[in-house]
């Protein structure tokens, strides 16, 4: 947010059929829309009705350390990440976790429950069935 100097930046993670191990993980980032202006803004995407948002929350009582809040309660500023709720099924329990590493940094998707196995890059998975 602060590199792009934009306060309603988030992170969306889906779950897509394909990759070597059956599922895999995509990621973006994206404008959330929060006023009229940003809804305008060429970033910008609408949330859709099975989209759920987690903000950062410093709240202890938060185990994962997000919260899952309405459009309307989305603060300005605060990490973001925004999951569609079949994506969501896939990735309960999971961990995000942002590496930075030689080659690079990015976000992984750590500890899912429900993975089975996944590539050596870890951008790909099967499930229990």
């Amino acid at each position: 947010m602060a590199k792009e100097e934009n306060p309603n930046l988030a992170l969306r993670i889906q779950v897509e059929s394909g990759g070597c191990h059956g599922f895999q993980y995509s990621m973006s980032l994206m404008t959330l829309p929060l006023d009229s202006e940003l809804a305008h803004a060429a970033d910008s995407l609408p949330l859709s009705d099975d989209d759920v948002v987690f903000q950062f929350t410093p709240d202890e009582t938060v185990a994962a350390g997000g919260t899952a809040v309405a459009a309307a309660a989305i603060t300005p500023g605060v990490p973001k990440i925004v999951l569609d709720s079949s994506s969501l099924d896939f990735l309960k329990g999971s961990k995000v976790d942002f590496v930075m590493e030689l080659i690079g940094s990015e976000f992984k998707i750590a500890d899912n429950p429900l993975a089975t196995s996944s590539c050596g890059c870890g951008a790909s998975f099967d499930i229990k069935m």
